[in-house]
């Protein structure tokens, strides 16, 4: 069983988890959205602002920064690597948005923990301290910016 205890994690990953928590914070609004009958193309609207301004930006720093502290062949970086595709492929969908948002909520979520609570902590036991300086100089703790000209979760 994972442990539900908070994790210590190495300053210069925080900013990641940091991405992290506002990608919950969708998986919240998606459930949220659906809760309230909220329509579909609204919703598909800023998941698509979302991925497009956070979560794309992410994931490119995580397979290129990140990633690469461990192997390339590394079955937890092939995962994730699996994963990010996987979630690529969800939020280009156009057609049946409603089972594709559910989706979209519970494999984002679902990748989310597993990066926090076992690739990252991996990541965190072999990093060198100029690979964490490296991750830490190409991303930095920035404040969220939300779309909000549709607060349709509120």
């Amino acid at each position: 069983m994972i442990s539900k205890t908070p994790l210590k994690r190495a300053p210069e990953l925080r900013p990641l988890s940091h991405d992290h928590h506002h990608g919950l914070q969708l998986c919240w609004k998606i459930r949220t959205a659906f809760a309230k009958k909220v329509d579909p193309i609204r919703l598909k609207t800023y998941t698509n602002w979302f991925y497009n301004t956070h979560l794309k930006p992410h994931f490119a720093l995580e397979e290129n920064y990140v990633f690469t502290v461990l192997e390339k062949d590394h079955k937890l970086v092939i995962r994730a690597l699996e994963e990010h595709r996987q979630l690529e492929h969800l939020f280009s969908q156009t057609d049946d948005l409603e089972p594709t948002l559910l989706l979209i909520e519970k494999e984002l979520e679902a990748h989310i923990r597993f990066e926090e609570r076992i690739l990252f902590v991996e990541i965190q036991k072999i990093a060198t301290a100029a690979q964490l300086a490296k991750i830490k100089e190409i991303h930095t703790a920035e404040a969220f910016v939300e779309k909000d000209d549709d607060p349709f979760w509120i």
